[in-house]
């Protein structure tokens, strides 16, 4: 089995969307977010938190990538490898889309990351989804516009338009 994942030929939508996790822990997936995820090839996703602020939904194939990146940073820093190894898989869990296009988040993450029967934030990044809680979101929303003329100019300077 080819654990590369295959290139999307779907390009990841952009912007932020508002959908809400329901009371058993269920996840709406925009029709856009659907076909990204769709354009993997994938069935199955890795559903999992690796900093305990935010969720990543990973395609199957994506998430193998990671666990062999983990196996050689063993050999370089085993504590990081171990660190992360433990904490993706203590929140994971293998999810389906089904028929209706939702996903079930694992209820120990939704716990911890108080996500649990409230509205949530979705982007696409690195062939993954994130999933923010209203108040990860909102901060990182304030953090962003911290000195933002500066990263503006700064960006500007390198062909930003």
């Amino acid at each position: 089995m080819d654990d590369q994942p295959k290139t999307t030929p779907v390009e990841p939508p952009r912007g932020f969307f508002s959908v809400h996790v329901d009371e058993k822990g269920r996840l709406k997936l925009p029709v856009d977010v659907q076909t990204f995820l769709g354009g993997f090839g994938d069935d199955k996703l890795f559903v999992t938190s690796i900093d305990d602020r935010t969720a990543r939904i990973y395609p199957i194939s994506v998430w193998r990538v990671n666990e062999k990146v983990l196996e050689q940073l063993a050999t370089e820093d085993p504590d990081a490898s171990d660190s992360l190894a433990f904490v993706s898989n203590d929140y994971g869990a293998e999810a389906k889309v089904d028929p209706q296009g939702r996903i079930t988040l694992p209820t120990d993450l939704r716990r911890a990351l108080a996500i649990e029967n409230q509205e949530v934030r979705l982007d696409c990044t690195q062939n993954a989804i994130n999933v923010y809680s209203k108040a990860e979101y909102e901060a990182r929303k304030r953090q962003s516009r911290e000195k933002l003329a500066d990263k503006l100019k700064a960006a500007k300077l390198k062909g930003f338009k």
